[in-house]
Order: C-alpha cells, then sequence, then structure tokens
C-alpha cells in the first residue's frame, strides 16, 4: 500500500479511491492527505453542500 503523502484523490468515474497518478482531474476530487480522507470526499462534499444550503436560505 503507498504511503499518506497528499497524492491521494476520489475517482467519480469509477467511485473508488486513486492514488497517485490515475483518471483525469475532471473525473476526480482531491487531492487529500490520506486514503481515508478521499474516501469520505463524498460524505464532506454532501456536508459542505448541506451548510452552503442553509446559507444561502439564511440570507
Amino acid at each position: 500500500m503507498a504511503g499518506d503523502d497528499g497524492d491521494w484523490w476520489f475517482c467519480l468515474k469509477h467511485m473508488k479511491v486513486e492514488h497517485g497518478p490515475g483518471c483525469p482531474g475532471k473525473d476526480r476530487m482531491g487531492p487529500y492527505k490520506s486514503e481515508s480522507a478521499a474516501a469520505d470526499a463524498l460524505a464532506l462534499a454532501r456536508e459542505r453542500n448541506e451548510a452552503w444550503r442553509r446559507d444561502d436560505a439564511e440570507d
């Protein structure tokens, strides 16, 4: 397994974590510092989107 060197990505095309070179950037989220952070990419994006919606609703 590759080390935690900050080159972790979540591939939206294959719905999996990638390390280092992989799918094109247009298909990936990241980079993340660790494999587990990349694995949580969709959950983090969902949380941020919900926070932005709440902020917009308050304006």
